[in-house]
């Protein structure tokens, strides 16, 4: 399409073409040469909401009169079209100046003339009065549809709803209701907008989108807009409210009220595939009535046209509007370019999309630039056809059709794959059906390899006898009874068929009562299948999904899933949702939780993958342990009622697995938190922030907890304070902690918080690490220590425990302990966190024990990590096998070297 003019081309030129292509500027120009005139002064410079407000200030009619201002909008509107027909047709504006402008021109209208009706009613019953603190009210007048989004075309309706916050009574000598005042306020507001006069019409003004529609009262308080969408708002309407927006008055100090009271209707807090079915159904009814009308050249509701790019872009919002702020905007093209940013839609489909947006739109405008009229509709006579083929650039009709064919093949091809019917592998329908037996299913299983095919038919008969199914509604019941033949075909191809269908039936039961995680798996069936392998992996995959059911989300994009973490990049996204959250703490720990759940899901996907070594999992683990204290930290402050400075100088230490950056799937955090600040209030102050911190991380809601922790291990134990200043902690550390105490701090480091605090930590450690000590006492102390915790795990099982018996992994972190703590004083190397396995090697290269000896304790170390890692996998605990089955000689031999060989 080209429709830009030459650099040289005269007015004379641009207006001839302007003629050509719209009979209506043709029209409007022939009948006023005034307005001409003002065109050709004025053709060059963008339409825009200043130039309309010079034009109304410079018409010399009063706007506060109802008939003047009626005249003055009125042609206000015929300038605006004329200058945008001119500008459009011949290339000097774009679609988006086109739509901006038209949106203005709305809101201009309707604020003069709300304006106008609200100075004339006030003088006749006074100022409308909230009941509750007799503050003035005034109506908000609610944009929908393209003029809410900012989009509005060039003959378009207007979509208005009309609230006002709070019922009451005028003030003045004849009073009247708010519902009353508002009700004549906006009656006469549609009159001045849309009424037919001499001078035509500004813009026809449609209520429809209104609570009850055509049948309900014209104007609404919030509390009863609130009470209608609660309890009556249909799933079309949430539809329509995502591009809502107060349009009138400009501003007013209610209008984020009324925003976030609609907010929960449209967004659901929660990820809402059921959106996509419902918005199928709309779409097919709307292409119903377009298919009854013979209106299947409509560019706008046929097959391929802009509604369809809208559907698009706006089913996203629904789904994942309640949990992604950034979707939470209105026009179409922002929405669009937002999906590709988060990873919903490839770039190359997204501009495919935009370039058919704005092919359509441009048609849509040229088609109404033809007799002002609100069509979308082809047109039928030849002269028509090549009118608009001119006008958009083409040398004839067939031209122009064939790139409009491209574009909406493209559109309907995009459309199909978000909404078209999802069939995927259905497996058996018979083996699921009313009165089926089980002896039926038991032959079915094992037909498909089941073993034990008895037990999963009885599973599978008191799922579909059982109440919840029953109770279940209609449309989740038909999602149910579909997956539940692809989850036993399925489940019948992994290595585990019986173990991996009753975890599948599990969380089956566990998700049917959300409509939308059932809605989520009916919707992409290709999901199924990473499902069942996670799950045939491992149980504990399948109990943390029935734990956080939200995660099944993630199944969609296996790319992106088995991606290693960006830890910066999720820093920055984590940071954005949660200043989203205001400071509501409630979703602030949502949404901390959130990300926690979905990175470590992202980490156990690739584990169970194979993707990621023990050792990397462990640090990726450890990183997210760090990020969320560090999340977790920043705002227990920033939320603190009483604090002494902007930046605490407060810093949380980790011990145990994570200071040792060993963290499991499961694991608890040990950790000690310490200040440097000399401010009077400082102990009491960070003793509640720690408080804070520790509350955040463990307390439970809805969608679970970030993590258990352990403060045991601060100074004086679990009778210590809960807070230590720096200069506290290094004197305990030197003077008064037991040597188990330095043994646990061989594997501690900061994590998050203040730096500078971090490094006095630091430092303490390394002069306490480094301290000399006598090889005979320091192996009595150790000895006593390990005998202590042998005592605390007795194991009379006849296994082998891989973590507590002797040869295991308690044995090897105890010699790692006493390597450091017996030789740092002359090899300072040794103080480095850098993990058992390292610190093991760097003992060898010392010559402190055989370097053979240290690989096969490495070796040993390795396995037993791994044993330990794929048996909590399966909830094996505690971590017990054959005797024999894992050699734990060397291990044997290197503490009798360090401990028994005087």
């Amino acid at each position: 399409m080209n429709t830009s003019h030459s650099p040289s081309a005269t007015f004379a030129e641009l207006l001839q073409k302007t003629l050509d292509c719209s009979r209506y500027a043709k029209r409007v120009l022939e009948a006023d040469q005034q307005l001409q005139n003002w065109l050709q002064e004025n053709f060059a410079l963008p339409c825009d909401r200043a130039e309309m407000l010079d034009i109304l200030r410079q018409s010399g009619l009063n706007l506060e009169d109802e008939a003047e201002l009626s005249r003055a909008v009125r042609r206000l509107r015929k300038q605006i079209m004329v200058k945008l027909i001119l500008r459009d047709l011949n290339g000097l504006c774009d679609l988006n100046e086109v739509m901006q402008a038209m949106t203005a021109l709305a809101e201009v209208c309707v604020q003069q003339a709300q304006h106008c009706v609200m100075q004339a009613l006030q003088r006749q019953f006074g100022t409308p009065l909230g009941e509750s603190d007799k503050a003035p009210q005034e109506l908000l007048v609610i944009g929908m549809g393209k003029l809410g989004g900012g989009e509005l075309n060039v003959s378009s309706d207007i979509d208005l709803i009309f609230v006002y916050p709070e019922d009451g009574e005028t003030d003045g000598p004849r009073t009247l209701s708010n519902h009353e005042f508002f009700t004549r306020l906006g009656r006469k507001l549609i009159n001045l907008i849309n009424e037919l006069t001499a001078d035509g019409y500004v813009f026809r003004v449609d209520m429809r989108l209104r609570p009850y529609g055509d049948s309900g009262p014209l104007v609404m308080s919030f509390a009863a807009l609130e009470e209608y969408l609660v309890s009556q708002g249909r799933e079309w309407e949430r539809y329509a409210w995502i591009k809502a927006r107060v349009i009138s008055p400009a501003e007013h100090p209610q209008i984020n009220e009324l925003m976030r009271l609609a907010q929960p209707f449209v967004f659901r807090k929660y990820l809402d595939f059921g959106a996509i079915d419902s918005m199928r159904k709309l779409h097919a009814q709307i292409r119903q009535e377009v298919q009854r009308r013979d209106r299947i050249n409509n560019i706008k509701l046929g097959p391929g046209g802009i509604r369809e790019i809208e559907f698009a872009a706006q089913v996203f919002q629904l789904i994942r509007g309640g949990r992604d702020a950034k979707l939470r905007i209105r026009p179409t093209q922002r929405v669009l370019q937002a999906l590709v940013e988060n990873g919903q839609f490839d770039p190359e489909v997204v501009a495919d999309l935009n370039a058919a947006y704005i092919f359509l739109r441009n048609l849509e405008h040229r088609l109404q630039y033809l007799d002002d009229q609100q069509t979308q509709e082809l047109p039928e006579k030849p002269e028509d056809q090549e009118i608009i083929a001119r006008a958009m650039g083409y040398a004839d009709y067939p031209a122009l059709l064939r790139e409009l064919d491209r574009h909406r093949a493209l559109v309907g091809k995009q459309f199909e794959q978000i909404f078209g019917a999802q069939h995927g592998d259905q497996g058996d329908g018979q083996l699921w059906r009313d009165g089926v037996t089980a002896d039926e299913l038991t032959a079915h299983l094992s037909g498909l390899g089941y073993r034990t095919a008895a037990d999963g038919a009885q599973h599978l008969l008191q799922l579909r006898t059982g109440n919840r199914y029953r109770q279940l509604p209609d449309v989740s019941r038909q999602r149910l009874d579909k997956l539940v033949p692809q989850f036993v075909a399925l489940c019948a191809q992994q290595s585990n068929p019986d173990e991996t269908l009753s975890r599948m039936l599990a969380l089956l039961e566990t998700i049917s009562r959300r409509a939308s995680y059932l809605a989520f798996l009916a919707e992409y069936p290709q999901s199924l299948r990473l499902l069942a392998k996670l799950i045939a992996a491992s149980s504990w995959a399948g109990e943390y999904l029935m734990q956080h059911p939200a995660l099944l989300d993630e199944l969609l994009d296996a790319r992106e899933m088995y991606r290693a973490p960006q830890w910066q990049q999720i820093d920055h996204d984590l940071r954005a949702r949660l200043d989203d959250c205001g400071e509501d703490t409630e979703r602030q720990l949502d949404v901390l939780r959130q990300a926690q759940q979905e990175q470590t899901f992202h980490l156990l996907a690739m584990d169970l993958q194979g993707l990621l070594p023990l050792e990397k999992l462990s640090d990726h683990l450890s990183d997210l342990a760090d990020l969320m204290l560090r999340h977790v930290l920043r705002l227990a402050w920033a939320g603190a009622r009483k604090k002494h400075r902007d930046d605490a100088r407060f810093a949380i230490i980790a011990y145990g697995k994570l200071g040792g950056k060993e963290l499991g799937y499961a694991s608890d955090l040990d950790l000690i938190f310490l200040y440097d600040d000399d401010h009077p209030d400082a102990q009491e102050n960070y003793a509640r922030l720690a408080q804070r911190i520790n509350t955040m991380l463990g307390s439970y809601t809805s969608s679970g907890r970030l993590y258990e922790t352990d403060l045991r291990l601060r100074p004086n134990g679990a009778s210590g304070l809960l807070v230590s200043s720096v200069e506290a902690f290094g004197e305990y550390q030197r003077q008064s902690a037991w040597v188990w105490e330095h043994q646990a701090l061989t594997r501690a480091r900061f994590s998050a918080g203040d730096t500078l605090v971090g490094a006095a930590f630091e430092e303490i450690r390394k002069q306490v690490l480094c301290q000399p000590r006598d090889p005979s006492t320091l192996r009595k102390e150790i000895l006593a220590m390990r005998q202590k915790m042998m005592d605390g795990h007795p194991n009379d099982s006849g296994l082998f425990d891989i973590k507590h018996d002797r040869g295991g992994m308690v044995d090897i972190e105890f010699m790692v302990q006493y390597l450091v703590l017996a030789h740092a004083h002359l090899h300072p190397s040794l103080t480095a966190n850098i993990g058992n396995l390292a610190l093991l090697k760097l003992a060898a290269e010392l010559e402190l024990i055989p370097v053979g000896l240290a690989e096969q304790v490495r070796s040993l170390y390795r396995t037993l990590r791994q044993t330990q890692h794929r048996m909590r996998l399966n909830n094996h605990s505690p971590c017990r096998v054959e005797q024999g089955e894992i050699d734990s000689t060397a291990c044997r031999h290197l503490w009798k070297m360090l401990f028994e060989a005087i």
